[in-house]
C-alpha cells in the first residue's frame, strides 16, 4: 500500500479534528450522560450497518482519526480492519488509545480518502464515519464515491449530515464550526450516480439530529 497525498479538504479536517481531539482528551475521562447517550446511538447505529452490510470480514475504515470505532468493528472475530488517515500524526496517536490485542487486528496507513492506495476491489466493505459527512461540495463528494466505488467489492458504509429535501447550514453542539446540511434528496441521487444502490439508513435521532448511517451496494 503507498501512501497517497492527503487533498486539502482532509488536511482542514485533520486540523480541526486534531484540535477536537485535544479538547477531548483534556477533559476529565467521566463522560456527561448526554454524551454516553450519544455514544450509545452511535454504536447502535455502526453495529445494525454492519449487521446489513452482512458482517464484512475485510472492512477500511477511512479517515479513522484515533479509531474511534475500532473496538466495535473488531467485535466479529474474523473481521479484518484496515484504517487509513490523512495524518501519519493521528495514526501513530491512534496506537496508544487501544490494547495490543487490538491493535493486532488493525492494519493502518496513510492515505488519502480521494486516493486510497488499494487495488481494486481491495476490500469487503469501505466504512467512513467522519470525513464524508464533513464534504459540502457535490463534486468533492461524487470523487470520494468514486473511489469507495473501485476499491469496495460489495458495500459501503457513510454517514451524512442529511438535511431534509433542501440544503442548510447547522452549528455544531460546542460551537467550532458550521458543518454543512445536505439534502437527502441530492446525497441519495448521488449514491446512484456513483454506482451504488441503497440498502438502508438509519437516523441518529429523528427530528432533532440530522446526522444518517446509510448502508450502500456496490452495482456495475
Amino acid at each position: 500500500m503507498s501512501a497517497q497525498c492527503p487533498s486539502a479538504i482532509e488536511l482542514e479536517f485533520v486540523r480541526r479534528y486534531d484540535q477536537e481531539h485535544a479538547r477531548v482528551c483534556s477533559q476529565p475521562r467521566a463522560q456527561t450522560l448526554t454524551g454516553r447517550l450519544a455514544l450509545w446511538r452511535e454504536e447502535q447505529l455502526v453495529r445494525h450497518a454492519l449487521k446489513v452490510a452482512g458482517e464484512p470480514g475485510l472492512i477500511l475504515d477511512v479517515a479513522c482519526g484515533v479509531g474511534r470505532f475500532w473496538p466495535m468493528l473488531a467485535e466479529h472475530a474474523n473481521r479484518v480492519i484496515l484504517a487509513s488517515d490523512p495524518s501519519q500524526s493521528m495514526l501513530d496517536h491512534a496506537r496508544t488509545h487501544h490494547s495490543p490485542s487490538l491493535l493486532r487486528r488493525v492494519r493502518t496507513f496513510q492515505g488519502s480518502a480521494f486516493s486510497i492506495g488499494l487495488s481494486e476491489n481491495a476490500v469487503d466493505c469501505i466504512f467512513c464515519m467522519q470525513l464524508f459527512q464533513h464534504i459540502a461540495n457535490p463534486d468533492h463528494r461524487l470523487a470520494m464515491l468514486g473511489e469507495f466505488h473501485r476499491v469496495s467489492r460489495d458495500t459501503v458504509i457513510v454517514a451524512v449530515r442529511a438535511g431534509g429535501r433542501f440544503k442548510a447550514r447547522h452549528a455544531d453542539v460546542e460551537g467550532l464550526a458550521d458543518r454543512p446540511l445536505v439534502s437527502r434528496i441530492e446525497v441519495e441521487t448521488e449514491f446512484k450516480r456513483a454506482g451504488f444502490r441503497l440498502l438502508s439508513h438509519q437516523d441518529f435521532l429523528p427530528g432533532c439530529a440530522p446526522m444518517r448511517v446509510y448502508v450502500l451496494r456496490k452495482v456495475g
